[in-house]
């Protein structure tokens, strides 16, 4: 269960739209890390979100971050819609809702779904602590891209 700003990030190993295992630690002492958690591919605002994170990735490899969408599709579904969106980044399947349960940020009503990713964000510094997290428990409204900014841009 996710603890605090400032704590340290839960670790986690999950697949990539190939079906190779991405760990968090990996990452430690070379870069920062956003997350975005989403509730599912190829919904409105899940897409307008991603679009916003690739139109942004320039700024973000200058910050040495690297971004990770994480949604409880599976990987083979989240192929297709990095595939479909030209997103230049990596998308994580939580298939089995460990990584969203373990940061706190399942949702147990979306549309009548139970048990896909809330819309949170979160930045990790270089050292696998936790500097930002935003949880939105509204669906519709997108993360604070511009938040995440200013805390990338203060730890380099």
């Amino acid at each position: 269960m996710i603890r605090n700003i400032d704590s340290k990030a839960p670790d986690f190993t999950l697949q990539n739209t190939k079906g190779e295992k991405v760990t968090l630690s990996d990452f430690q002492g070379q870069a920062n890390v956003i997350l975005l958690f989403f509730p599912v591919a190829f919904s409105s605002t899940c897409t307008k979100e991603l679009c916003t994170a690739r139109d942004n990735m320039k700024l973000y490899d200058s910050l040495e971050a690297k971004v990770m969408g994480i949604s409880v599709d599976s990987f083979f579904c989240l192929r297709e819609f990095k595939k479909s969106e030209n997103l230049n980044f990596t998308l994580l399947s939580d298939f089995n809702k460990e990584v969203s349960a373990k940061y706190n940020v399942l949702n147990n009503d979306f549309y009548g779904m139970k048990g896909v990713s809330k819309r949170a964000s979160f930045v990790i510094d270089k050292e696998g602590t936790i500097r930002f997290q935003e949880t939105l428990d509204d669906a519709s409204e997108l993360p604070d891209f511009k938040a995440i900014q200013e805390m990338l841009s203060s730890l380099n």
